[in-house]
């Protein structure tokens, strides 16, 4: 029985200092992007979200100093990159209490809205209610969140799930750990989930819902898998790649061109080129 509420993983949170410049990038990487989102003034920030088939990246930068963005301003004096992975819930209040009755206290759940400016030129508004895991708890110096989509139909938006690139669902957020098996525990335990051991010596933790999954490597792994990950600021823990699945891998690697290497089943972007998060692309199965 996994944690209540949780449906899988929903979306993954870049932290970048320049908003506008990381997005360029990612748009050179063939990447179709929303037009900026401006939160609710007490999270104090904003977003570019690339929309998939059922989840999505998120580059989000502080526009405003707030408690509510601490550790996301204390995470960019170190570095770009993923901070965070967002779970769908259900119910944000139901699970908010249920982690509580584990004995961990939630940081919510909080709502939280952003306007939406729709490709026929009208205008909605995206509204969410989100509850956080404790900082304390980051396997792998991963944070973890729920977030409940109270208008989905405001932020899966047609037009905007089309990529050059043919990007159509995460597949998994590799992770480098000193301790692969002691973090995938971790995870494990927060979600309700079982691990395994892959072939090559990660660990694997499913989200849940036939989403993507958390592998926990050492770095030694993580370069045999991705020799591209040497060309960047990678960190000694944390996580550091997100593999995609895509229609047509030959149209990928057209989309970032230089920017990225080609291997025999694989396109990677090494992290310096999209916002200190590895990007690697994988033919869709």
């Amino acid at each position: 029985m996994g944690f209540p509420t949780l449906a899988g993983l929903d979306h993954v949170m870049i932290v970048v200092r320049d908003l506008d410049q990381a997005a360029a990038n990612w748009r050179r990487l063939g990447f179709t992007l929303s037009p900026m989102g401006v939160h609710s003034a007490h999270l104090g920030s904003a977003n570019y979200t690339i929309m998939l088939a059922d989840d999505y990246l998120e580059l989000l930068g502080v526009i405003a100093e707030t408690p509510n963005n601490a550790s996301v301003r204390a995470a960019l004096q170190k570095r770009e990159g993923i901070h965070r992975a967002a779970f769908k819930t259900t119910d944000a209040a139901k699970g908010a209490s249920a982690l509580k009755a584990r004995g961990l206290e939630p940081n919510g759940p909080i709502e939280f809205s952003r306007p939406v400016e729709l490709p026929n030129g009208g205008k909605s508004e995206a509204r969410f209610r989100v509850f956080r895991w404790p900082e304390t708890e980051r396997p792998g110096d991963l944070g973890i969140f729920a977030c409940e989509h109270l208008t989905p139909n405001a932020v899966w938006i047609p037009e905007l799930q089309h990529h050059a690139n043919t990007a159509r669902r995460i597949v998994r957020i590799e992770i480098v750990s000193l301790s692969p098996r002691k973090h995938a525990d971790h995870m494990a335990q927060l979600i309700d989930a079982a691990p395994s051991e892959e072939a090559d010596g990660a660990w694997r933790v499913p989200s849940g819902g036939g989403r993507a999954d958390f592998v926990f490597l050492d770095r030694q792994l993580l370069l045999q898998r991705h020799p591209a990950a040497a060309a960047g600021d990678l960190p000694e823990e944390g996580p550091v790649a997100i593999i995609l699945a895509a229609a047509d891998l030959e149209a990928a690697h057209r989309s970032v061109g230089a920017r990225g290497v080609a291997g025999s089943n694989q396109v990677d972007v090494p992290l310096k080129n999209a916002s200190g998060a590895l990007l690697s692309f994988v033919a869709e199965k």
